[in-house]
């Protein structure tokens, strides 16, 4: 995932941080991350997901980190191999990668998910880490709304344009700005901004943080990315909205 006002967001969200597959909906038409920014962007990988008929196939997500031992996504990332969202352990391997900004980088930290909390009215979902993440501070949690018109930044593991195939993604993370449009209570609808009219989500873009700067000068989570149409495109995407699950991640997350 305006040109006075957005150049003053993309400065301001920028220096928060120094913040055939089936397809699981990198940005479309962003720009590069920089080692060191936003080092809470999680890349999911499944290397091994079975389907009911016994052929298997790899995916990948992405992810935001919300606590030492918590990540949130996409809910449709955790499923029965059959696509239906399930709770629990996960019935795959589940690799989450955390601080780096490159897919073959190293340095980051690579744990396992061991545990997944669905959300039933909405496609969210918390998955726990077999071990703390250490040296990276999570992503906020805000009980406070988005309003329509603001700047919100997205960074996504995905592919560039709507193939579903993972050598489509690029190495480095990709992040651009969007802007949001209308609320329902669950969803946030937004469309891209910066740096292009049609940056968008794209396939293993799924789960991806949408946040924003909080009160206090740290990146704050607004959303998580769930579809769109096809990348790229200047259509809203769908994405969760977490300011009305704040107080469930919480319950969760020990915060």
């Amino acid at each position: 995932m305006r040109f006075i006002y957005p150049l003053l967001c993309v400065l301001l969200l920028s220096s928060t941080v120094t913040v055939s597959t089936p397809v699981v909906p990198l940005v479309a038409h962003g720009e590069d991350v920089a080692d060191g920014q936003y080092p809470f962007a999680v890349s999911l990988s499944m290397p091994k997901i079975t389907r009911p008929d016994g052929s298997t196939y790899a995916s990948a997500c992405s992810a935001g980190l919300v606590a030492r031992r918590w990540i949130i996504s996409a809910g449709h990332c955790f499923h029965d191999g059959a696509r239906n969202p399930v709770s629990g352990p996960p019935r795959y391997q589940v690799v989450a990668t955390v601080g780096q900004a490159t897919l073959s980088g190293t340095g980051g930290q690579r744990v396992e998910v061991v545990d997944v909390v669905q959300r039933e009215d909405v496609d969210i979902a918390l998955a726990r880490l077999a071990s703390p993440v250490r040296g990276i501070t999570p992503l906020g949690i805000t009980p406070l709304p988005p309003a329509a018109g603001d700047l919100v930044r997205l960074t996504g593991w995905g592919s560039r344009d709507s193939e579903a195939e993972l050598g489509h993604r690029p190495d480095r993370l990709q992040t651009g700005l969007w802007e949001v449009g209308a609320l329902d209570d669950s969803h946030l609808y937004m469309s891209g901004r910066y740096p292009a009219r049609d940056t968008s989500a794209c396939p293993f873009d799924s789960g991806a943080p949408v946040f924003r700067r909080g009160l206090l000068g740290n990146p704050v989570l607004v959303a998580t990315e769930i579809s769109g149409p096809d990348c790229p495109h200047d259509q809203p995407e769908t994405t969760a909205r977490t300011d009305v699950l704040a107080g469930w991640i919480w319950s969760h997350i020990g915060a």
